[in-house]
């Protein structure tokens, strides 16, 4: 791990009004952390752009939050990170300032994983898409929304990472080569903004209850597993003005002894 990590301050909970006036943007919004994240920011007052491949997998989370009371309504965004160009992206961010004006901040939360492979076995399919969804895709919306991000006096992007010390072992793959090489970006980019009104931020969850997990834990408990909500309030923190002093670091939710997860 090359970033400074950070710790959320034990004393913070998420306010009604801490995203206030906010655009959002969450990629992977249909489950798992982006769910989690789209909710807890409808809740903090941010308008939220919900962005996932398929606009009927989206609409139960747009349901939920049309549901909470004194929320804005939020925004269906289906987007194929996958498969879109570098022209979709920024016809993507052209979107945004049309429909809303501005844009004050991005969580990563999309990624694609299909199960532990060993790199010999893996098809060069799968390497390039999982590569994609979870590198190149963050780089290309990030880069097509950064006028957007630098035009508000405070934004931020927020880019969800992996243990690290596991994803650089066997049969991790191309996943964990993609979040090995966020963590590469992220710092890249804090470097080059570190003196501009947008903050870049990663997250490292504890483990959590998701299809990702499932995956990859097939015989675990769920029950014995965290829900994401946790973790979705930390990346209210890291969009808010109160994580100043978090920009270019890790925060770091894991308990000290992480286990196998």
């Amino acid at each position: 791990m090359s970033l400074p990590v950070a710790h959320l301050p034990g004393d913070w909970t998420p306010a009604a009004g801490s995203l206030a006036e906010r655009v959002i943007l969450i990629t992977g919004a249909a489950g798992g952390l982006g769910r989690a994240s789209a909710l807890a920011s409808a809740k903090a007052g941010a308008t939220v752009l919900l962005a996932d491949r398929k606009a009927r997998s989206l609409e139960p989370v747009y349901d939920e939050i049309a549901a909470l009371p004194g929320v804005p309504q939020p925004v269906l965004q289906p987007m194929d990170l996958q498969g879109a160009s570098p022209l979709e992206y920024q016809t993507l961010a052209q979107s945004i300032e049309r429909q809303l004006g501005r844009l004050d901040g991005i969580v990563h939360a999309a990624v694609k994983c299909e199960g532990l492979t060993p790199l010999a076995m893996l098809s060069p399919e799968e390497w390039i898409s999982t590569l994609h969804v979870g590198l190149s895709a963050p780089f290309l919306l990030t880069q097509a929304c950064m006028q957007l991000l630098l035009a508000r006096e405070d934004s931020a992007v927020v880019f969800v990472l992996d243990d690290p010390a596991r994803m650089g072992r066997a049969h991790w793959g191309a996943y964990g080569v993609a979040k090995a090489g966020l963590e590469g970006l992220a710092s890249i980019l804090h470097e080059e903004t570190d003196e501009t009104s947008l903050r870049v931020h990663t997250l490292l969850p504890a483990p959590m209850r998701t299809a990702l997990r499932r995956t990859v834990w097939a015989g675990e408990d769920p029950a014995t597993v965290a829900t994401p909500a946790a973790a979705a309030d930390a990346v209210v923190y890291l969009l808010s003005p109160a994580a100043r002093a978090a920009r270019g670091k890790l925060l770091d939710l894991r308990a000290p002894a992480n286990g196998k997860g």
